[in-house]
């Protein structure tokens, strides 16, 4: 057996013998059932012309204005550039960084580790620095947030129809395609270029290392055998390997707690400030609902309502149950578990989508007299609350849940 087909489960640890899979294909854990890798075309240079694709799109995304606004002959147009500017002079310097880091550094890091890598293996060759960049491709891609953006961006054009003339600018319709392209990036598997790199430099066969004593890296997926030490690193990214997350449960207990005491003022305090002639308004994250469920548009209200309030408080609520039970130690129902674990993890930066709205709002309602908009202090405690959250799913190891499971007993104690 080659030192590279063993794989390891990410949610449960049962190791498996990698097999081939056609393009569209998925190979599933037998376990829990679930997805390990996925089936996809391995040429290196057709990545490439669409990574580069993508990368061109994003540039033109973030030069150019997403929508225009006009009121009474005043015009009021933003990028989404020129829209963190505007809230980091609003004093949500840490709200702004936050909307920097997720729709515009991390998605330029994905993009360019990943052309990089791309184009060099299509040359026959491992590019310097071939571990740094697909590790930060691996951390760029946990918190992406384009297709999140996408929408935050529609509901502001809805919301922004009631108030003045809404213009569609070029960087619309770049933002809609870079989210077509970047569900294509997505599927390029780091872990698979991890794989193609190693086949320009073949490694001798080595022996499988026996269950009980493997570890995994989580990094780039090479199972390697437990030397025993007390610190051990990954034999091909460097990175540390450990048989479990240290205090994997403690931590994520802090990250809950933290995130629970902000909901409150996170949905009290209001999100945002409307000056304009006929005085002061603040707004909740509720009274946004209502705006739009007022307004005649129930399915946007629902989209707000769901993503920004029942969301945030289902996850608090799940990864709590997920870390009593781990604690404990539990039996219960392992594979449903694990399910609502993936199901965490994939709904956590949907919570995100206010935060964008308020971002494109307070960028773009800037009349002077007529109105302006800033944004208020429930916006940094909603921000937080999204942010704790999932670093609180981050740091649960799944693995906990089947630790105490035997074999042949998944479903019930």
């Amino acid at each position: 057996m080659h030192r590279y087909d063993l794989i390891s489960c990410h949610d449960c640890g049962v190791l498996h013998r990698r097999r081939p899979v056609r393009p569209r294909e998925k190979a599933r854990c037998v376990r829990c059932r679930s997805i390990m890798y996925r089936g996809m075309h391995s040429d290196a240079s057709r990545m490439a012309a669409i990574i580069l694709t993508a990368l061109i799109v994003y540039v033109i995304a973030q030069c150019f204005p997403i929508v225009e606004l006009e009121v009474n002959g005043n015009v009021s147009r933003a990028t989404l550039l020129g829209a963190i500017v505007v809230l980091w002079q609003g004093h949500m310097p840490l709200v702004a960084a936050a909307v920097f880091l997720f729709t515009i550094l991390l998605p330029a890091v994905e993009l360019l580790s990943l052309l990089h890598v791309t184009l060099s293996l299509a040359g026959g060759h491992k590019p310097k620095l071939f571990n740094v960049l697909l590790y930060a491709v691996h951390l760029a891609r946990r918190w992406g947030m384009t297709e999140v953006l996408m929408i935050g961006i529609l509901i502001t054009i809805v919301k922004m129809t009631s108030l003045a003339t809404v213009v569609l600018e070029p960087g619309l319709f770049a933002f809609a395609a870079l989210t077509l392209m970047l569900a294509i990036v997505v599927s390029f598997d780091p872990k698979m270029l991890w794989n193609l790199g190693d086949a320009l430099a073949p490694q001798p066969d080595v022996p499988p290392p026996v269950p009980q004593a493997a570890l995994a890296c989580h990094v780039c997926g090479l199972v390697s055998a437990d030397s025993g030490t007390r610190r051990q690193d990954c034999p091909r990214c460097h990175a540390r390997l450990h048989h479990r997350h240290p205090d994997s449960l403690g931590r994520t207990w802090a990250l809950l707690i933290a995130a629970a005491i902000l909901y409150v003022p996170a949905n009290l305090l209001p999100v945002m400030y409307t000056h304009s002639l006929f005085g002061l308004e603040d707004d909740t994250i509720i009274s946004g609902v209502l705006y739009f469920w007022d307004s005649g548009s129930p399915a946007l209200a629902s989209i707000i309502f769901v993503a920004s309030i029942l969301v945030p408080l289902l996850k608090l609520a799940a990864l709590s149950l997920l870390a009593w039970t781990a604690q404990r130690r539990s039996r219960w129902r392992p594979l449903q578990r694990t399910r609502l674990y993936r199901m965490v993890e994939f709904v956590g930066r949907w919570s995100m989508l206010d935060i964008f709205v308020i971002t494109l709002t307070v960028a773009l309602v800037r009349f002077q007299t007529l109105a302006t908009i800033t944004a208020g202090p429930g916006a940094l405690a909603f921000c937080a609350v999204v942010v704790l959250t999932m670093l609180a799913s981050m740091q649960f190891d799944p693995r906990l849940i089947w630790d105490p499971v035997p074999p042949n007993g998944e479903q019930h104690a």
